[in-house]
């Protein structure tokens, strides 16, 4: 059975290797059609993709290089942003170039397609799907969850503390998990925070007494939100010269279950920026079809529910 990837993962594989080793070995998979890998390294003036397949010259003409842009539907920036970045494609047919030189012609669109119609097309809301972040707005971060075929996780999604950019959580390329959140005329819509555990999976980790480190995400008048993971935090005493997106060591005087709440007091502040590390996921099914963040003993009920 094909496993469909997002763009990368296949690339330095030993079965793409061996499909890009020669004239015979594209012939192959093209006769076969097989999806392969390679880099894309130009962009011409009429945006054809020209990818660098070691063995000879790769061509995806324009109207080739993802789903919709032949028709409008997307636009050349598509194709334009996948230059110095690995691209799928299925190999067309094998020619020569203007200089007698042998040159494949590939389509990307060929290897969307047939993901969305063996993949994509089959997922239901509430299924787990592996994904790759490509680009990161204010609203949202794009992932690829298939051979370049693009869905959004708006930035509510992505975790229950609540975060000003996506780039607080992810980096372009990061591999992450995703839930299927919801699906309207062919568009995917992704949430990933329900993959980030439970409240009471996330507070086993703390004890009062402990003092621990954390961010601080928002200064109210009643005291200031200090997130201690990306599924948990706690409200602090308000502090003077405290700011919200500095770094925090915080003293974990109290933590109460039938209200979902901790309590805090921050020790120290600082300013100093984290990259983004990889999701710690605590479940690693492929299907979920509810979750429920709150403790079953607080009466404050939090859940999701992925309705068919």
């Amino acid at each position: 059975m094909t496993e469909f990837y997002p763009e990368g993962r296949l690339i330095e594989t030993v079965g793409n290797m061996s499909g890009l080793r020669s004239k015979l070995s594209l012939s192959e998979a093209c006769a076969e059609e097989k999806i392969l890998e390679a880099r894309a390294i130009i962009c011409d003036s009429q945006h054809n993709l020209i990818v660098d397949l070691g063995c000879m010259k790769g061509i995806i003409p324009r109207d080739e290089g993802a789903i919709g842009i032949k028709e409008g539907v997307v636009k050349d920036i598509a194709v334009i942003s996948r230059v110095n970045r690995p691209v799928c494609f299925m190999v067309e047919r094998l020619e020569t170039d203007e200089q007698g030189n042998p040159c494949a012609i590939l389509s990307r669109r060929k290897a969307q397609e047939r993901c969305v119609q063996s993949k994509i097309s089959r997922l239901r809301n509430g299924d787990i799907t592996s994904g790759k972040v490509t680009h990161l707005e204010s609203f949202g971060a794009f992932v690829d969850i298939g051979c370049g075929v693009i869905a959004l996780m708006p930035i509510d999604s992505i975790s229950v503390s609540r975060i000003d950019h996506p780039s607080e959580r992810f980096s372009v390329g990061m591999d992450i998990r995703a839930v299927v959140k919801n699906i309207e005329n062919g568009r995917i819509s992704l949430s990933h925070k329900e993959l980030l555990g439970t409240w009471e999976e996330n507070v086993r980790a703390y004890k009062p007494g402990e003092t621990v480190a954390g961010i601080i995400r928002s200064i109210e008048d009643y005291g200031a939100f200090v997130e201690l993971t990306p599924n948990l935090a706690g409200l602090a005493e308000l502090k003077d010269g405290i700011k919200a997106g500095q770094q925090a060591s915080v003293y974990i005087k109290n933590i109460i279950p039938e209200r979902m709440k901790i309590k805090l007091i921050i020790i120290d502040s600082f300013d100093y920026r984290i990259k983004p590390e990889k999701p710690k996921y605590f479940f690693e099914g492929e299907h979920m079809d509810s979750f429920l963040y709150s403790p079953a003993v607080c009466s404050r009920r939090i859940e999701s529910v992925f309705a068919p």
